[in-house]
């Protein structure tokens, strides 16, 4: 069965279209097409002629491909520094606890997957990258809000910062590629922006 036809929780689903020829009238400047989709419940489609449902949305937004370059880069200065923080606490955390040479060795002998998991830990922020989450969420706001000028600057961090939710961010606005969403605290955030 297609990944297309089936949601076993929610997700957003994010595309992009960089025009050659179509634009929105009255724009001097490059925009793309953000569109996206997603449900609140789980989906499954077997027949698309007759499926209809209460839990799946979808829209689109024309977005200034300036802004989202420019985002990007700050998301991805954002991950390395959340990065950096991760490294820094585990350095502290394996210092204080001593393991023999035993144990070391032991390790090695443990094979990696081939496809490492991201980390899903809540991160501990200091106050520089704190600033640096709030600054970035308020552009992705911005962006994202129906009525951007109401978008106000964020006080507080809408969801629980992870390595994972900020390099689902960093591929959200990667408009070379899409990408799909599933951590429930960033999902609720960015639906929340949609409305």
């Amino acid at each position: 069965e297609s990944r297309a036809a089936n949601a076993s929780n929610k997700e957003i689903n994010i595309q992009w279209y960089i025009p050659s020829l179509a634009k929105p009238s009255n724009c001097a400047e490059t925009k793309v097409l953000l569109l996206y989709a997603y449900n609140t419940k789980p989906v499954k489609i077997s027949n698309i002629k007759i499926f209809s449902s209460m839990s799946m949305f979808s829209g689109h937004l024309w977005i200034p491909l300036a802004r989202i370059i420019s985002l990007r880069e700050k998301l991805s200065n954002l991950k390395q520094q959340v990065e950096m923080l991760l490294q820094s606490s585990k350095c502290l955390s394996s210092a204080s606890e001593p393991t023999s040479f035993l144990e070391q060795s032991e390790t090695l002998k443990i094979i990696p997957s081939k496809k490492p998991k991201m980390n899903v830990a809540e991160v501990h922020l200091d106050e520089k990258t704190e600033e640096m989450v709030k600054r970035c969420l308020s552009e992705v706001k911005a962006l994202l809000s129906a009525v951007p000028a109401l978008s106000l600057p964020l006080t507080e961090i809408p969801f629980d910062v992870t390595l994972q939710s900020i390099a689902s961010l960093e591929d959200m606005f990667d408009p070379a590629n899409g990408c799909i969403i599933t951590e429930e605290s960033l999902f609720n955030w960015i639906i929340s922006l949609f409305h």
